[in-house]
């Protein structure tokens, strides 16, 4: 009975702290449309600028960049977790819940869990302008959960590279650069061309770098149908990111915390 009290307490302290997170969310609109427009401008802009100059194998050039613009898309979205976390750690907002009954667990989760509805509803709206403009998947519904199911793993992990960044950066502006990181990879790896046509050191880094085998899956399921070799290294990145930011966010709250 103790400890299903405990875990309904818990329950309602992780959702009270995400209401909140939603809230910061909507009361920064320039920042979430900025998160937003970024992508969509990009995959336009490659699409109707570029997408006749390159070559990709025959494949409809919209159908190609989907799921890189994708990822970038939970790229910038990163940067309001990252930016928001910094600044609950600096305007002294820890303090005064450690003075208040709550979970100290649940301002982190809160975060993520905003973080990952964000994440949801802007790839939503993403996917549904690449179909306007001729983005045409062949996927059945198994592969579509499939490739939720890599999206949601991918979206965990950057979100909780983001709170650990917005742990450790000395101020919101510093917090904010962390999206660069993610912003540039997808540009580093099959995203927008094959890697066949970079030169030589280029190619190695963009076919071993964690972005490459996880848009291929992505592409492979939405456009083949089908698992390839690329699916089981995307799990085990997405994975791996996941419980080492997870981990050190965890670790740095605490210290910061106490």
């Amino acid at each position: 009975m103790k400890e299903r009290n405990r875990m309904k307490r818990v329950m309602v302290d992780v959702v009270t702290m995400f209401k909140r997170c939603l809230i910061l969310s909507m009361r920064s609109l320039d920042a979430l449309f900025a998160s937003i427009a970024q992508p969509i401008l990009m995959m336009l802009l490659f699409v109707y600028v570029f997408g006749g100059a390159v070559d990709v194998g025959g494949i409809s050039y919209v159908n190609y960049i989907v799921p890189g613009v994708i990822l970038q898309c939970i790229g910038q979205c990163a940067t309001i977790t990252a930016i928001s976390v910094n600044n609950d750690m600096k305007r002294g907002i820890i303090d005064r819940f450690r003075t208040m009954p709550i979970t100290r667990s649940s301002l982190l989760i809160g975060h993520a869990l905003s973080a990952v509805v964000r994440n949801i509803i802007t790839t939503a709206l993403l996917i549904g302008l690449a179909f306007l403009i001729g983005f045409r998947p062949t996927a059945s519904i198994t592969q579509w959960l499939a490739i939720i199911a890599i999206l949601l793993l991918f979206m965990l992990a950057i979100t909780w590279l983001s709170i650990m960044f917005g742990l450790i950066a000395s101020s919101a502006e510093s917090a904010s650069s962390f999206a660069v990181v993610i912003i540039v990879l997808p540009y580093i790896s099959s995203g927008f061309v094959t890697t066949e046509s970079m030169p030589k050191y280029l190619r190695i880094f963009a076919e071993n770098q964690p972005m490459t085998p996880i848009i291929e899956s992505i592409r492979s399921l939405l456009l083949n149908s089908t698992m390839d070799q690329n699916f089981l290294p995307a799990i085990l990145w997405c994975a791996s990111m996941l419980i080492v930011a997870y981990g050190g966010a965890v670790m740095i709250y605490k210290k910061k915390a106490n």
